[in-house]
């Protein structure tokens, strides 16, 4: 019982550390309760044509082909001759709904949208759409629905076509962007025959939203270089030529349209997009019609240095890149007054916000007095009066400086504002993440370590401890902190409390330090401390892994076991440097290889069949050899642009549904049921491979099964007694808390160990704490139609798979050493808790968004990790413990 109640509180205690992280760094930008401003002056269009092409590049769309001509000649008349163009810098994550969000509501997504898909609002937020008269939008059913949401006056009409039309399989995806094209049209000739809807075309502040999402879908079935890809690009072109045509016509030529053509993120070159490679983050981004600047031809060189001016050849024509949140002005094409009291809106709006975000309390107070640098609030009605008196005055340069230096001011005080609780948080959190460890480590000593004895009084009345908890609370109460700041600042109160307790523990130990070996206890540490630094290392650098993998493949040299068991020590050589070239392998970019996935299945069923032989059995496996057919046979099909054959979706199903349950069926014999269970799960893994990885499963299930034995010959050299025989040992009769003996050194290597393989088995197989490392090939056995939930979870159980069988192994390894899983397991608690302090002190919030995005996620790894182990050492547990028998068989007595 107590074990339970250990279990859940400490899961409670890292659910709480892993949530902190949310309230710190991932806190909604978004204010609210802003009185609304508008410039007074009328707009130079009456109308907006809004066309995203999702996927494309910058270059792809720029750079002309290898004969030197362009793949979309009409928008390249555009700049050239009609309209201004740059490039928009987008930022991670690179994903479809964060690149609209940010196009069309002008803020960066709130990563809460992540635990939803992508796909429902987990804030409201206002748009252009919102704030237009009317909206009309056509193209993906992912992504429309989300500004129709919550849009007042139901004056956003969305037209989207079938989900099932995203295939990744389809003969062409391009269709997806001529059905938008084809609606569009259908739309303008209804609206002749239709007096309402043409009253409501011709009034002002009017929205037509294309969205295009052909060319994403063929970069990732085919590749950005395909030709597939650059034919929709093509058609894009010739769909937006259409376009203006149709509209000029159908306004009669008014020039009261303006366009804008644009992306909402790129795409590598293997097809994928998430994080912030320049070809996920540079888009296009062209604007022509009404109130926009004409081409402009210059003849300096342009103060850009990335080359691609050149690459595109357009250094002739001026390039002008925005950056968000402020006015573009330079691609306006109007008065100078009218440019003034634009900006002067937009530093306005801009300080309102601020306004609402500086609310009163003591902590803004006395924070405000230190923040000299921000502006006060009657600092801001002096410069908005001065900035108001320039334009009367028609000092229009000076009043657009003046604006523009309030923007920055103010942006500067709404980030202030929104991270000054950081430094707060983070200590309270720090607090409980030491108190939590040592409690974990006292816990240890006191309960595995031969240092048992009762709680002794320390001194510190409990009240004191509620005495803190109430201070606490009150201060948190002056300032207006929200309910999760309570539990954060709270919880290192009792954890620390608990420590104090049990400190004549700590004290044992230190008494008795002369029956230890002390130089063993300082190399151990000293080790221990290395290999938790290798690991956080091998986080930004994966050679790392290779290099510990080579270390630890000297381990039966150096501890003695090579002279007594020279096979398996060659084995656990040879296994940690086969799996030490893993970690060197490209993590993206890889070709899909099918082959390779076909030697996986041949080397899985080599292995079996070896233990099968040793064991003299004479049925061996097909499963195996089937699920390494199944990858060929759908590559093969796609490529052909014949789709996924049903034949092969059903046996791949089949196998996923099926991959914890037949091991079930097998016997509880340690190898047998262990062999079962690598057979299964690999068999899984080969159907969500492309490439190389299908071959990571079977090396590290072998250096596994090397591992188990290897520590039998470790505890023999210890003269530990009890020694059981591997062949003798079932998984359903040794779990017994009662024949379990104290820790030993030894075994916080075995801890070590495990830790290290976990990481491993996350890094081995391509997938890095990046986004754009999954590639969605991997699913095309189970999908091709695009569905951001289960292709996902198909990731994530490839992902897990290797989890799987580190796991069960360390399971067998407790089994074999008859050492308590709890002692072990908080041993590798304690290791992955310093690997997830040192992640946390790693965050920052400075630097590239994409340097951000990778501290903060290397400190979520670690942390879901730690939790992750929790729960999946019980489904490991009932996974080697447990059998199901599908039917009960009579026994029959004969004479």
């Amino acid at each position: 019982m107590r074990m339970i109640v250990f279990f859940l509180v400490g899961l409670l205690v890292h659910v709480v550390f892993f949530m902190s992280i949310f309230d710190i760094y991932f806190t909604s930008p978004l204010v609210h309760g802003m009185a609304p401003h508008a410039s007074p002056l009328p707009a130079p269009a009456s109308r907006l044509v809004l066309v995203v092409a999702d996927g494309l590049r910058a270059d792809s769309l720029y750079k002309p082909d290898a004969n030197g001509s362009t793949r979309a000649p009409y928008l390249r008349n555009v700049i050239e001759e009609q309209g201004s163009w740059g490039v928009s810098h987008t930022r991670v994550p690179t994903e479809s709904r964060p690149g609209h969000v940010a196009l069309i509501a002008g803020f960066y997504e709130d990563v809460s949208a992540v635990a939803k898909g992508w796909k429902e609002n987990p804030v409201e937020f206002d748009s252009v759409f919102n704030e237009s008269r009317h909206t009309w939008c056509w193209g993906s059913p992912d992504i429309l629905p989300m500004f129709a949401k919550g849009a007042t006056g139901g004056h956003v009409h969305t037209h989207t076509y079938p989900a099932e039309r995203e295939d990744f399989a389809s003969t062409d995806a391009s269709k997806l962007d001529s059905w938008v094209f084809d609606q569009f049209k259908s739309f303008l000739l209804s609206a002749r025959e239709n007096s309402s809807l043409m009253s409501s075309l011709r009034q002002d502040q009017n929205v037509f939203f294309l969205h295009l999402l052909g060319i994403d879908t063929n970069g990732h079935a085919h590749r950005p270089q395909s030709q597939e890809y650059l034919e929709n690009v093509a058609l894009v072109d010739s769909g937006v030529k259409e376009l203006v045509s149709i509209m000029e016509d159908f306004f009669e030529n008014d020039g009261r349209t303006a366009y804008v053509f644009t992306s909402d993120h790129g795409m590598t070159d293997w097809g994928s997009h998430g994080a912030g490679h320049p070809s996920e983050t540079l888009t296009p981004l062209l604007v022509w019609g009404a109130g926009v600047q004409a081409a402009q031809r210059v003849p300096e060189p342009q103060n850009y240095h990335d080359g691609y001016l050149q690459e595109w050849k357009l250094e002739g024509l001026r390039r002008l890149d925005v950056n968000q949140g402020v006015l573009p002005l330079q691609y306006l094409n109007t008065s100078d007054v009218f440019k003034a009291e634009s900006v002067y809106t937009n530093a306005v709006q801009i300080l309102e916000q601020f306004k609402v975000t500086s609310c009163p309390s003591v902590g803004h107070f006395l924070l405000n007095l230190l923040a000299h640098r921000l502006l006060t609030e009657s600092r801001q009605a002096e410069l908005i009066s001065k900035a108001r008196v320039l334009i009367r005055l028609e000092k229009y340069e000076e009043a657009i400086s003046l604006c523009r230096s309030l923007i920055g001011h103010a942006l500067e005080g709404l980030t202030y504002y929104h991270t000054y609780d950081r430094f707060f948080l983070g200590c309270s959190v720090v607090l409980g993440f030491t108190g939590w460890t040592s409690y974990v480590v006292l816990v240890i000593l006191k309960t595995h370590a031969s240092l048992r004895r009762p709680p002794t009084h320390t001194g510190l009345n409990p009240s004191v401890a509620v005495g803190v908890a109430l201070l606490m609370g009150l201060f948190l109460m002056t300032q207006r902190s929200p309910p999760t700041y309570y539990v954060y600042c709270l919880l290192p109160v009792p954890v620390w409390y608990s420590v104090i307790k049990e400190l004549g523990t700590l004290t044992d130990l230190v008494r008795s330090y002369s029956s230890l070996p002390l130089c063993k206890c300082l190399g151990y540490f000293v080790l221990v401390t290395f290999g938790i630094e290798l690991l956080v290392v091998s986080f930004f650098h994966r050679s790392m892994l290779t290099i510990g993998l080579a270390l630890l493949s000297l381990w039966p040299l150096l501890s003695g076991i090579y002279t007594k068991a020279r096979v398996r020590s060659v084995s656990w050589v040879v296994g940690c440097l086969c799996l030490a070239s893993f970690p060197m392998m490209p993590v993206v970019g890889r070709e899909p290889n099918v082959h390779m996935v076909t030697c996986a299945g041949i080397l899985s069923l080599f292995i079996s069949a070896c233990y099968l032989w040793s064991a003299r059995k004479r049925s061996i496996p097909h499963l195996t050899d089937l699920c390494a057919y199944v990858p060929t046979s759908t590559h093969s099909s796609l490529q052909l642009k014949q789709g996924l054959p049903l034949s092969n979706q059903i046996i791949s199903w089949i196998t996923l549904g099926s991959s914890l349950l037949v091991p079930l069926l097998s016997s509880t014999r340690l190898f047998h049921r262990l062999l079962s269970i690598f057979l299964t799960l690999t068999a899984t893994f080969l159907l969500l491979s492309t490439g190389s990885e299908a071959l990571f499963p079977p090396v590290l299930s072998w250096l596994m099964f090397v591992w188990i034995n290897i520590e039998q010959e470790a505890m023999l050299s210890q003269g530990i007694p009890g020694r059981l025989e591997l062949s003798t040992i079932d998984f359903s009769d040794n779990i017994d808390i009662t024949k379990i003996r104290q820790l030993k050194l030894d075994d916080i290597r075995r801890s070590y160990f495990f830790v290290f393989f976990i990481i491993t088995a996350f890094f081995g197989t391509g997938n890095i704490a990046s986004i754009n490392s999954f590639d969605p090939a991997s699913v095309y056995c189970f999908l091709t139609v695009f569905n951001p939930f289960i292709m996902g979870g198909l990731m994530m159980w490839k992902v897990m798979i290797p989890f799987v069988i580190v796991m069960c192994t360390f399971e067998s390894i407790q089994v074999t050493t008859q050492l308590s899983s709890r002692s072990l397991f908080l041993i590798v608690l304690v290791i992955s808790d310093l690997m997830a302090l040192h992640f946390f002190f790693l965050v920052q919030d400075n630097g590239s968004w994409l340097d951000i995005g990778t501290s903060i996620s290397h400190y979520v790894i670690v942390m879901s990790m730690t939790i992750f182990l929790m729960l999946l050492s019980l489904v490991t547990h009932v996974l080697t413990s447990r059998r199901v028998s599908l039917c009960r068989t009579r026994k029959m007595h004969f004479p």
